[in-house]
């Protein structure tokens, strides 16, 4: 057997085996650390007795390369490998900005 064989065959098993990544949708509530910018999810969920809506919330830490997000931003962020402790999200596009105060022009 050649050598281009052994590659390809190696190649076939891995490409099946990966997931699909997930990706979420969410407000930037924090972009005060540098390359990191924290997401929050809004949801609501049902009371199973009483009936009534709760929110809650899920809090990412997600990867900014370029420190491109500001507080109050809608994101699309996705699933990748462990970067640090906590961060395990990176940023995939801006969907919104959101407003810009006059603190905020010096960043």
């Amino acid at each position: 057997m050649s050598a281009e064989t052994y590659s390809e065959a190696a190649a076939a098993p891995a490409a099946e085996k990966r997931r699909k990544r997930t990706a979420r949708v969410g407000v930037v509530t924090s972009a005060a650390r540098q390359k990191t910018i924290k997401v929050t999810l809004s949801y609501l969920v049902r009371h199973p007795k009483y009936g009534k809506y709760l929110r809650r919330r899920t809090v990412l830490h997600a990867h900014d390369e370029q420190n491109e997000c500001g507080l109050g931003d809608r994101v699309e962020v996705m699933e990748c490998r462990p970067l640090s402790k906590t961060k395990n999200w990176r940023l995939v596009r801006i969907l919104a900005r959101g407003p810009r105060s006059a603190e905020g022009a010096g960043q």
